[in-house]
């Protein structure tokens, strides 16, 4: 090498000096990077220290940013990398230190591999292959009644039967393939796009998906338990991928039809041949094959008979099952696993016998045991097949002699007032739905859902929607009045001494004070069901006798939404609320249960608190007690002087108006009449300090296709059958008997509340209050037609003729098909008391046209 190369470089210059001062410059970040630097010691020999490359380093150190130069400089020749795993790379620079090499990335991905390799290895063969003989022993479900003896067992052992492939006709074999798996007899047992579902829905939260192959529904099948987890998905994965390389395809497919539940309480084929045909498996024709294959897809929602839920009525379930059953026959013939001209045999559904379930849910049990179903099932997010597989110990709140008092006073009503052969035109397919609830708790104590499923009548009356409740939704609108006021009040509460106009065909005002308009765009005029010229009434007398015209302005006067509000707080459900704004919503037009129309009124009558309404005190799995049935918490829906306030209206009802039948029960009660259009519904809710209970009287006709309510003029040869008549009849005799030997009790004194703010064009020129808050009256302007008599209540009371058994002189009611132009309220204000002030309250907020008393 030349002199002038070895030669030092000068001080102020580069080299060593330089490494130096570059190794020292910014200690914070350069400082660990600069003793990678090499450096010559000053007393060592010149020819120790490293070439070229070195003196190159040093010169970028020191021209770039000090130690974080250095620091640069140095990881890309520093000493060799000990780590077992270079990254950060030790021998680039920048940002290339974090792109991994291809040896880290083949490393790593050959890693990964072998770890799921062998970890699928050793699941697989740490799992053990299903056994459809374990699932013919499940248990029972067994049912208890409020006093813990034994109500019904269902399902259970003795309706599983496991049978051999050879006995599995071949049709129900390609029904069930074409339906569900029209690759079984290729795959390998997994679908991995099904599985990736399942994943990615677990993940998001939301519910598993079964498996989509046969294979991977039989495993799933053979789990008692409906834990839906992860762990429990890998080890199904596992034990179908087993299956799919180690068991013949008609193993497979044997112990999935023995394990599949098809409803009816019956698991497997077998069992499920004999509950839907009366026949062995063997003898199954290809149509009754297809069926069952239908139902496989749910059978709550594709048996016939019906299933827990809104969406699975019998009707609603035979259309779908017929549907299904089309479809698996046309798919059998796509997939090539029938022909055509055979696929043309079938035409006819298959003929479908009395279900043996129905014959041991006799009465009100299937009612029952249906009621509490879906309290479990929505309790604890179960599934009707999740329950049908057993093991649950049921413990409900009905009570055996209240439920035979109802079922009694039915029956004796029915009995004495309907003559079916004598009047087929009118006592025919009359119905009865009823519900009865404890006041304190709101525990369920006894139901009417109808004749029982051993009657083919699978419907749960007391839980069926689509029955208008009529006049029994009056309350709600003055309990709404009471606590917001109304337009008149300038927000103040009202009292039920308020005075509207209530005669015949009364133009209705919107809350601008316009005449609402009818379709043909003329003002719209409300019915009553009487033409008696009632005058200005108070709202008290108008709850009396049940007159619609002072209810359909008081919606308007108070706002729509508001009622909807206090009804929901009472516990009506939004969704049979009557989407329509109108005059008619008033009036009834919304159809929520017997179930809730009871639970609400309990309301009422427990001064302003509310209980959700509950079936189920407890339940146990395999002996072990489940979480969630507690007694749901009291909520406070409303002021309790609001609550006795419409109580003591509704005990006026019960004691001079239309709802004067009950008062044979002979003890403090309240409650009103309902009845809709046409007499197409009566209803009378009611209740004591003690029990509330409602009772629903409609007809329909069970096997018509198209479902709709017949009118009720003339059945049990009363003219026109009110919610005063049969209803009321039956409600009297069931509380007489529940109440038997229950100390009388009285409601609670009434504080009074409110303003009396009479409806604009009243006599009265000026609002009376009572000595509470003064409030400026906003009278709206008054109606474009004026009233057609000034004439005061209390008269024109219709006269009852002597053969009218259920004639009542106070009955008046009536009917509306009205349109608005909305309702929505202007003032959020809670009613103001005016004497004592009501004690709790509070309404939240939430969704009924033409109706009598």
């Amino acid at each position: 090498m030349s002199e002038h190369r070895r030669k030092p470089q000068h001080p102020e210059g580069g080299g060593r000096a330089a490494a130096r001062r570059a190794a020292q410059q910014r200690p914070g970040r350069g400082g660990r990077s600069g003793h990678d630097v090499p450096t010559a010691s000053p007393s060592g020999p010149y020819g120790d220290q490293p070439g070229h490359g070195t003196r190159a380093e040093a010169r970028r150190a020191a021209a770039g940013r000090g130690g974080r130069g250095a620091a640069k400089a140095g990881r890309g020749t520093g000493r060799p990398d000990k780590r077992l795993i270079n990254y950060p790379r030790s021998d680039k620079d920048g940002w290339k230190r974090f792109v991994p090499s291809w040896k880290l990335v083949g490393g790593t991905a050959l890693g990964f591999f072998a770890i799921i390799t062998a970890g699928a290895g050793i699941g697989i063969a740490s799992v053990n292959t299903p056994d459809a003989n374990k699932t013919a022993h499940a248990q029972n479900n067994v049912f208890y009644w409020a006093d813990d003896t034994q109500m019904v067992a269902t399902g259970g052992s003795m309706n599983r039967q496991i049978v051999p492939i050879g006995k599995i006709p071949r049709s129900m074999q390609n029904a069930v393939i074409a339906a569900e798996n029209e690759s079984f007899e290729s795959d390998k047992g997994v679908d991995p796009m099904g599985i990736a579902r399942a994943v990615w829905n677990m993940a998001k939260g939301g519910s598993t998906q079964g498996g989509s192959t046969i294979t991977q529904q039989y495993v799933k099948n053979t789990y008692l338990d409906s834990d839906q987890t992860l762990k429990r998905k890998v080890t199904e994965l596992f034990i179908s991928i087993k299956l799919g390389v180690s068991e013949e395809k008609n193993t497979i497919l044997a112990g999935y039809l023995n394990t599949a539940y098809y409803g009816r309480d019956a698991y497997g084929i077998q069992a499920a041949a004999r509950a839907y045909f009366g026949k062995d498996s063997q003898e199954l024709t290809p149509s009754e094959g297809a069926f069952l294959a239908a139902v496989l897809k749910g059978p709550n929602l594709y048996n016939p008979d019906g299933g827990i839920g809104t969406a699975a009525t019998p009707q609603l379930n035979t259309e779908r099952a017929k549907q299904r059953w089309a479809w698996v026959l046309d798919r059998e013939v796509t997939v090539g696993r029938m022909q055509q001209s055979e696929r043309e045999q079938y035409k006819e559904f298959p003929k479908i016998i009395e279900s043996e379930q129905a014959r041991n849910m006799s009465g009100q049990i299937g009612y029952m045991v249906d009621t509490a179903k879906a309290y479990v099932m929505k309790t604890k997010g179960l599934t009707a097949e999740d329950l049908a597989k057993g093991g649950y110990q049921i413990r409900t709140t009905f009570d055996k002699p209240k439920v035979d008092a109802l079922v009694k006073a039915v029956e004796e009503t029915r009995n004495g007032l309907l003559d079916e052969k004598k009047r087929p035109n009118t006592d025919t397919f009359v119905q009865v739905g009823a519900a009865s609830v404890d006041v304190k708790t709101g525990a369920l104590v006894a139901l009417y859902g109808g004749p029982g499923f051993d009657k083919k009548h699978f419907t749960n009356n007391a839980n069926t929607t689509g029955v208008q409740v009529g006049s029994t939704w009056k309350p709600y609108v003055l309990a709404a009045a009471m606590q917001y006021g109304t337009q008149n009040s300038n927000g103040s509460g009202i009292s039920a001494d308020s005075k509207y106009m209530a005669n015949d065909l009364t133009v209705i005002n919107n809350r601008e004070g316009k005449p609402l308009r009818d379709g043909s765009g003329k003002p719209f005029k409300q019915k009553n069901e009487s033409p008696t010229a009632y005058g200005y009434v108070t709202l008290n007398e108008a709850m009396e006798k049940s007159i619609n015209v002072p209810f359909a302005q008081l919606i308007f006067d108070v706002g729509h939404s508001k009622v909807k509000g206090v009804a929901q707080a009472t516990g009506i459900l939004p969704e049979s609320f009557d989407p329509s704004d109108n005059a008619s919503f008033a009036l009834g037009t919304s159809t929520p249960s017997a179930i809730r129309m009871a639970d609400s009124y309990a309301t009422f009558a427990a001064s302003g608190t509310h209980h959700e309404p509950y079936s189920v005190r407890s339940v146990q799995k395999d002996g072990k007690d489940l979480a969630g049935f507690e007694a749901p918490k009291a909520q406070q829906a409303m002021d309790n002087s609001i609550a006795d306030n419409i109580t003591k209206v509704l005990r006026n009802v019960v004691e001079n108006g239309t709802g004067k039948k009950a008062m044979k029960l002979g003890r403090p009660a309240a409650g009103k009449t309902g009845t809709t259009d046409d007499n197409k519904s009566a209803w009378f809710v009611g209740y004591t300090p003690e029990l509330s209970t409602s009772v629903a009287l409609f007809r329909s006709d069970p096997n018509a296709e198209k479902k709709e309510l017949l009118s009720m003029k003339g059945v049990g040869d009363i003219p026109s059958l009110h919610g005063g008549d049969i209803p009321a009849e039956i409600w009297t005799k069931y509380m007489k008997d529940a109440l038997n030997g229950v100390p009388e009790k009285d409601f609670p004194e009434p504080d009074k509340i409110g303003v009396t703010a009479d409806a604009s064009g009243a006599p009265s020129p000026t609002p009376s209050t009572s000595p509470s808050p003064s409030a400026s009256m906003v009278t709206p302007p008054p109606s474009s037609e004026p009233p057609a008599s000034p004439t005061p209540s209390k008269g024109g009371k219709p006269s009852c003729k002597p053969w009218e058994l259920y004639c009542d002189p106070d009955t008046t009611g009536g009917t509306s098909t009205g349109t608005s132009n909305g309702g929505a309220s202007t003032s959020p204000s809670p009613s103001t008391s005016t004497s004592k002030p009501g004690g709790r309250g509070g309404v939240t907020g939430f969704p009924a046209g033409g109706t009598a008393g």
